[in-house]
Parts: structure tokens; C-alpha cells; sequence
């Protein structure tokens, strides 16, 4: 899971902060269920307010011809779009509805007029289809109100827009496209079984191409012919498994010549690949790397390949021309800071390059590269709740031995001056479990280091991606535990190092990491003192069965079919919720009650069944959210109840 980081108005969060609260329901935002949480403290109330207002800015869209950016950043509750005239201009925003917006999209032809987006309801992840008629302000709804619809891709000459939805049977991702404009029309054009999303539109807007994920270590490529809908697969293999990212055109002129990939196919990591289409020759154009590529852009005639390779957390630029066919002796790496990079995209002009990046001491910005200078601009510059940048904390890169000789790697953020002759540890896993913990800014991690003067350690436990395919897979099925033995040899390591304190360690986690957390706490209950989970897993067999239908054939490439018997009994002997007589140690959950991932069930069981052992739950359940928290008053409060929890029973 990502935890978006998608506010209250100044005079309500001053008066919040600083006028004493009589009651616990005064403290609480009116769409939490709180249960067990003490009132919170005016001190807590202080400290956390700077963090609970830095902000983010997320590339969404170039608009025609580069004049401007789209971004998506939140001066309320949520994210909303904003339009960014040029470098350090300011931000102007252009929606402004009680819902984080997703992902947004412009049409070239129609770029003074308004654009696409995407938003959901509470938390449900059933994305809408929307264009925005900026001249009035006003929104329409282009979807069917019901269904999950994903991957806008707006066609090169603009007038059509491409995506899959689940409208046709709840559960299948068929493809559509929509023209018209406003009196918009929508045509099924392919209809498939399993997940499908459009990747890019050829050149001529004739074609597109098509990935079909299956796992994460598994999927497919197709091209699809718009006007016949007719399906061809790219690169078969079928006596391999092979997993593709970032799949687009090269844009060549004419009918469509070759595409670019990330590829795994007899390699440990995902490899830019070129195919051409007419011979079926693959060209491997970064053999040389030994990490995955993870974002592919070509600008819109094809002349430019961008892609970003991820090294061990942190993201590098690189910026090739394809006039002569790309190699990786041609490409240029890109001076950037030491971070996270997403949202890789060119402007319609293809002269220039955004992008957005996360840095461990600053919060997601966006920066444009002219192309042909290699001048790289910010052109947002967001927030950080008053907050001095040079207190933030760099994490340190380390790494430990697990149970079977494997070394894990890990993030470690240490107090620049630690309050303590030993220091609190709390670790903090992942979701996923297919995720990656990278060197991106978090105000809750700079909060725990910089206040309550703890150590946070972040593992990349086996399943994480960005290690190679053979890492990835480690913890597939019934090597489910193998991971959690993962958290056991972390807990060895921190009691071999001097500075942190192996008697006082919490650990946290969301989605998949709250499952860790809570096994952790099955198997560890002797060596933490608490554990908090956030929409985590407490019987596999219980969320296979709950999570949508869309994604659950999809988690069971993962985790296991429950519907197999030997593989459920697996699955129900190593569920937290079959172990929960093993925590001994206090427990917070967290969760959205429209998740459509991991229903509120998961977490509703583990609170019942760990209280009737006389442990100490504090729960929080949120009616207006979903796989996590990302309206700022539930964001808000999450934090300082969370805080506080572990200064209550992790620092005494």
C-alpha cells in the first residue's frame, strides 16, 4: 500500500491546536469511530500540528503545448488539481471537491476548455470519469457511476480517450474509449478477461497497446486495433513467466515499429527492452544496469526515450535520442537530487520533461527539464509546515542477516542529537507485499525521529520488489512466514548495535505490513512492546474470500488459493487471527470501512478477538475512507493517536 500524502483552514487548526479541548469527541474528527483511544494530550496536539501541514505536489499533466502544469496538491481536506503557470509560480486551484482526485488527463484540442479526472467516493476506489468544463466550473460524469475505471490515456491528436473499466461484470478490466466531448460517447472496443490497462497510443492513434497483469511477476503485452478490436499478443512465451513494465510506442512515423519495455525475461531485473514489431528482435538497451528500470516515457514523435532505474531505493534519470537507434552508451544521466522519482512524463511539444520527486528531506515536488539545455527547473516548491529542512534526517542504508544467510536491506533514521544513551526503535513495514520502502520524504517518520526521539527502522523484507526477480518471489504461498523471519533477524540486529535500545521496539505497517505487524506480534510478543496496524490482514483465508473480485484472482498468485483445501489450512494455521492468543502486547488498528483491498472485517476480528485476552486495542474505524487515510482531519488525528500510543507504551 502507499500511503498517499495527498487541510483545515489556518484559524480552525490555530484554534485546534491552542484552545484547550474539553471533551475526546471535541478532539475527534465527526467521521471516526474511536474506541479504546484516550483523549488526546495538548502536548501531542502541538507538536505534531507543523507536520501535519507539510505539503506535496504531484505531476498530473502537461497543458497544450507546455504553457503550463497540472498538479495534483491539497490546501484543504484533499488533493485537488492545480494549474502552475511556470517556475515558482503560483498555484491556482481548479477543483474543489470533498474527494482526493486520483489522476487527471488533458486533450490537446481541448486543453482551454478542460480535462479528465478521476475520483472516487470515501475511500471505495469505484474511480469515476469526469471532465471538468473549467469556463463554468462545473463537473460532468462521464462513467457509468458504479463500476472501477483506470488508466486515462488521451490519444496523440487528441478527441479520444482510452480506458479499462469493470462495468460490463464487476470484475474484469474490458477497454473503452470516449469521444465526443461533452455529448461524450463510449464504445467498448475490447473485451477481456482478467486485468488489462492501455498503455500508449501509437503514433497514429490506430493503435494501442495493452499490458494484462496477472502477477507481479507475471504479464502480458498486446496491441490492439482500435477500429476492429482485434487482440495480438506481443513476445509470446508460453513456457516462460515473465513480468513487463512502462510499456509504450516508440512513436516512429507510419504505421506503428517497435516498443519499448522493462522486461524480466531471462533476467534477474526489469530491462529496457526495444521490440520491433515487423522481425520480432529484442535489443536490450540497459544491459549494463543490474537494477529494474521502472518508468518509461517517449516523447510524442519519438525522437526522445526518458526512463528512470531504481538503485537499491533511490531513483536515477536517464535521457537517450532514438535517431539512431537507442543504446545505453548513448543515454545521458540527469543531475537529480537523491530520491524518488514518479509521474515521467513529456509535454505535447515533446521538448520538455516532468516529473515528480520525493527527497528524504523534502516533500514531492515538480520539476521540467527542457530537453535540448538539460536545464532541470522546480517548478513547485511545496511546504513543510513552517519546519527548518536541515532538522529533517537522511536515513542511512543498511543491511542484515536473516535466518538463512540472506543479507535484508533496510532504511535507518537516527536523531541527529538522540535524548537517550540507547534509542526507542519503531519499524515501520511496508505494504504490498510486492512494495519497495524508498528514500522519500515522510512527515510521520521526521515526526517520530525529530520529537519523540526514536529510531525508525524501514526493512525491505523478502517480497519486496527492486531486488530481482528471485528476491520477489521468497515469500510466495506457503513461504508466507519466511518474511515475518525477516522481522525476527531485524530484532537480532538491533540488540548487536550499541546506540538502539532492543528492549523498547514497536513496530508499525499498512495493508500487507499490517499483517507483519500483526505476526510480528504473534511470534514476537516477548521481544516488542507494541504494534500498530493500519487496514491489515488478520486471516488470509477471510480476505481472500471479502477483497473485490476484481483483484482477487490477483491475490492469490500471491498469498494462495484459499479454495484449494490443503493451501487454506496452510493459510488459516499461520492467520494472525488463528494465533491472536499469542499477543501479549498492546495493539493499535487503524481502518477505512469502504476498503474495497482489505474490508473492515479483517480488522474488526482482531479487535474483538486480542481485547477478549484483556489487551490492551485502541481502534479507529473511518466511515469516509478506504485503504488508508487520506482526508487531512482522519490523516491528522491517526498521527497524534498513533504518536501518542507509542510514547504511552513504547518510550516509558
Amino acid at each position: 500500500m502507499t500511503w498517499r500524502s495527498l487541510e483545515l483552514p489556518t484559524a480552525l487548526l490555530l484554534a485546534t491546536v491552542f484552545t484547550p479541548l474539553r471533551t475526546h469527541a471535541q478532539q475527534t474528527p465527526p467521521n471516526l469511530k474511536v474506541d479504546g483511544v484516550p483523549a488526546l494530550t495538548a502536548a501531542t496536539l502541538e507538536r505534531t500540528a507543523p507536520y501535519e501541514n507539510t505539503r506535496a505536489a504531484e505531476l498530473l499533466d502537461f497543458a497544450a503545448k507546455g504553457r503550463s502544469i497540472l498538479i495534483a496538491t491539497r490546501f484543504g481536506d484533499v488533493a485537488q488539481v492545480h494549474e502552475v503557470g511556470g517556475p515558482g509560480l503560483d498555484r491556482r486551484q481548479l477543483t474543489f471537491f470533498r474527494e482526493p482526485i486520483l489522476e487527471a488527463a488533458v486533450d490537446p484540442t481541448r486543453a482551454d476548455e478542460g480535462f479528465y479526472f478521476l475520483m472516487d467516493t470515501g475511500g471505495n476506489e469505484a474511480f469515476q470519469i469526469y471532465w471538468l468544463d473549467r469556463r463554468r466550473g462545473q463537473r460532468q460524469l462521464l462513467s457509468d457511476g458504479k463500476s472501477r475505471n483506470e488508466t486515462l490515456l488521451v490519444s496523440n491528436a487528441g478527441g479520444q480517450l482510452a480506458f479499462a473499466s469493470t462495468r460490463r461484470n464487476g470484475k474484469d478490466f474490458d477497454i473503452y474509449t470516449l469521444s465526443g466531448g461533452q455529448a461524450a460517447t463510449t464504445k467498448l472496443i475490447a473485451s477481456v478477461t482478467g486485468k488489462y490497462a492501455p498503455t500508449s497510443w501509437s503514433r497514429d492513434d490506430k493503435f494501442l497497446l495493452l499490458q494484462n497483469f496477472v502477477s507481479v511477476n507475471e504479464s502480458h503485452l498486446y496491441t490492439l486495433e482500435v477500429a476492429t478490436g482485434k487482440l495480438t499478443e506481443l513476445n509470446p512465451a508460453p513456457t516462460k513467466q515473465i513480468a513487463y513494465t512502462a510499456p509504450v510506442w516508440s512513436q516512429a512515423k507510419g504505421r506503428p515499429a517497435g516498443v519499448y519495455f522493462a522486461s524480466d525475461e531471462d533476467r534477474e531485473f526489469l530491462t529496457l527492452t526495444y521490440l520491433e514489431l515487423a522481425s520480432g528482435k529484442k535489443t536490450l538497451l540497459t544491459p549494463q544496469l543490474q537494477w529494474d528500470v521502472s518508468a518509461i516515457a517517449v516523447s510524442p514523435k519519438g525522437d526522445w526515450l526518458a526512463y528512470t532505474a531504481n538503485e537499491g531505493g533511490t531513483d536515477q534519470l536517464y535521457l537517450a535520442p532514438t535517431q539512431a537507434g537507442p543504446t545505453w552508451k548513448q543515454a545521458t544521466k540527469i543531475p537529480v537530487p537523491i530520491g524518488v522519482i514518479g509521474r515521467l512524463t513529456f509535454d505535447h511539444t515533446g521538448t520538455r520533461l516532468g516529473f515528480s520527486m520525493s527527497t528524504a528531506d523534502s516533500t514531492a515536488d515538480v520539476y521540467v527539464l527542457d530537453v535540448a539545455t538539460r536545464k532541470l527547473q522546480r517548478w513547485t516548491e511545496s511546504e513543510t509546515g513552517g519546519l527548518d529542512r536541515t532538522r529533517f534526517v537522511a536515513p542511512q542504508l543498511v543491511q542484515y542477516k536473516s535466518f538463512d544467510g540472506r543479507m535484508i536491506p533496510a532504511w535507518l533514521y537516527k536523531p541527529k542529537q538522540p535524548a537517550r544513551a540507547k534509542t526507542p526503535v519503531v519499524i515501520n513495514i511496508h505494504g504490498g507485499p510486492e512494495s519497495q520502502s524508498k528514500a522519500s520524504f515522510s512527515a510521520q517518520t521526521q515526526y517520530w525521529v525529530n520529537e519523540l526521539g526514536v529510531a525508525v527502522l524501514v526493512p525491505n523484507v523478502r517480497g519486496s520488489s527492486g531486488y530481482g526477480k528471485s528476491y520477489l518471489l521468497l515469500d510466495n504461498g506457503k513461504r508466507r512466514e519466511d518474511s515475518v523471519a525477516d522481522i525476527g533477524a531485524l530484532l537480532d540486529w538491533i540488540g548487536t548495535q550499541p546506540e538502539l535500545d532492543s528492549s523498547r521496539i514497536g513496530v508499525i505497517g499498512g495493508s500487507y505490513g499490517g499483517y507483519m505487524v500483526l505476526a510480528a506480534l504473534t511470534h514476537y510478543s516477548d521481544r516488542l512492546r507494541c504494534g500498530v496496524d493500519v487496514v491489515g490482514i488478520s486471516n488470509f483465508v477471510s480476505f481472500l474470500e471479502r477483497t473485490e473480485a476484481y483483484r482477487r484472482d490477483l491475490r492469490r498468485q500471491e498469498y494462495g488459493d484459499e479454495r484449494d483445501p490443503d493451501m487454506r489450512a496452510h493459510l488459516l494455521s499461520i492467520a494472525p487471527l488463528t494465533q491472536a492468543s499469542k499477543i501479549k502486547r498492546p495493539l493499535f488498528v487503524a481502518q477505512g470501512l469502504n476498503d474495497p483491498r482489505v474490508p473492515a472485517n479483517e480488522s474488526e476480528q482482531i479487535v474483538s478477538t486480542v481485547r477478549k485476552q484483556q489487551i490492551p486495542v485502541w481502534y479507529v474505524l473511518a466511515s469516509d475512507e478506504g485503504h488508508g487515510f487520506q482526508k487531512k482531519p482522519n490523516r491528522d488525528y491517526l498521527l497524534r493517536a498513533t504518536s501518542q500510543f507509542f510514547e504511552q507504551h513504547l518510550l516509558p
